[in-house]
């Protein structure tokens, strides 16, 4: 029987050393790390997830910059709020959520970001960097950064002679995953739609990492016993009773009496996701002021 991941402890973990090393620079240095984030339009998923960063960042003492804009707000206009985040020297990371309206260019605003305080990870230079393995420079995506430190919990830091899959290969998650996973020195194979014999694949993994966007697409008999098994996956499906609830890309169920070690949804790599905001946020402010960075 897989041990449940518990990603609402390791995220408070995370938190807590985020907390400790962030009054630490307030009083060492008297800079505040300060995270801006920006919404626009109504969605409510948006809301909540904007909501939760901002609540989480004020309790680790940073300062807190939220900007809601309505539906309609033009390009350039976003571009002009981008621009004054990226010269407001009480800023150190900005995150703009999304997604963004149809008439919005996401990309286009996710590179007007300063990489510096390009907190999400998905600037180009940041990318650029992640790619070529200066991540001590760079900014790691938040839900591979949150997939990895579960893995190393587990694993630890170092995994050589070990085998990942990882199911996916988007650019928030799949591809940068697969890079952390190289840096611990595992031997990783990215898999996708087009991929033959993906549970065969899967069962020679030590590790698996799924985040391909299908309800339960992982099976029970596709995962070799006592492996790590991560779950990305977010799918809203209704219920009996006419609500819904949250299931992964794996199917939880099957795989428990299997593998080693398996993180839930939810309560598994979400909370690590706002966790690792916050780290970047605070590593951000600690570059800004001249310091070396903190672990994890």
């Amino acid at each position: 029987m897989a041990e449940r991941i518990d990603g609402k402890q390791a995220a408070e973990e995370v938190v807590a050393k985020v907390k400790a090393a962030a009054s630490d620079l307030i009083a060492e240095a008297g800079v505040t790390p300060g995270l801006a984030v920006v919404i626009v339009g109504e969605d409510h998923a948006s809301q909540v997830y904007v909501s939760s960063k901002s609540k989480k960042a004020k309790e680790c003492g940073f300062f807190s910059d939220q900007h809601t804009l309505p539906e309609d707000t033009s390009e350039p206009d976003l571009l002009a709020l981008i621009d004054k985040l990226n010269a407001d020297d009480r800023v150190h990371g900005i995150l703009v959520q999304l997604p963004l309206p149809g008439h919005i260019d996401s990309g286009k605003v996710i590179q007007a970001i300063a990489p510096e305080k390009d907190v999400d990870g998905f600037h180009f230079v940041n990318v650029g960097k992640l790619g070529t393995g200066e991540i001590d420079t760079a900014f790691v995506p938040c839900t591979p950064a949150g997939s990895m430190l579960l893995v190393e919990k587990i694993r630890g830091r170092d995994l050589s002679g070990l085998t990942a899959v990882v199911i996916g290969r988007s650019n928030l998650v799949g591809r940068p995953v697969a890079q952390l996973l190289l840096r611990a020195d595992c031997t990783v194979t990215i898999t996708h739609s087009r991929t033959r014999d993906l549970p065969g694949l899967c069962r020679q993994a030590d590790i698996v990492v799924v985040a391909i966007g299908k309800q339960e697409f992982v099976r029970g008999d596709w995962i070799k016993p006592g492996a790590t098994v991560i779950d990305v996956g977010i799918n809203r499906i209704p219920t009996a009773d006419g609500k819904s609830k949250l299931v992964g890309d794996a199917a939880f169920a099957e795989i428990l009496p299997v593998a080693g070690h398996l993180s839930p949804v939810p309560g598994g790599v979400g909370p690590m996701t706002v966790a690792c905001l916050m780290f970047n946020t605070l590593q951000a402010a600690r570059r800004a002021a001249g310091l070396k960075v903190v672990s994890a």
